[in-house]
């Protein structure tokens, strides 16, 4: 279980996610709309978001839904 400063560090750093957590979302919508613009701008100059994927909208969902499901579990 994350301790207080965790949870409070990791919404800090929090990034737009295809399966967010209610916190999650609540952080977010308190984030000003320029900063959310710039996180957004960060995440898609990464090298990864310029690659093709034969992958559907719903391949991607499930491999995020599993990613969520094992960091909550291990």
């Amino acid at each position: 279980m994350l301790s207080m400063s965790q949870t409070t560090d990791q919404l800090s750093n929090i990034t737009p996610s295809a399966t967010p957590s209610e916190a999650e979302l609540e952080a977010w919508a308190k984030l000003p709309r320029d900063e959310q613009v710039r996180r957004y701008q960060a995440l898609f100059v990464q090298p990864d978001c310029n690659n093709f994927t034969s992958d559907t909208p719903d391949d991607i969902l499930v491999a995020a839904r599993q990613r969520v499901a094992q960091r909550r579990h291990g």
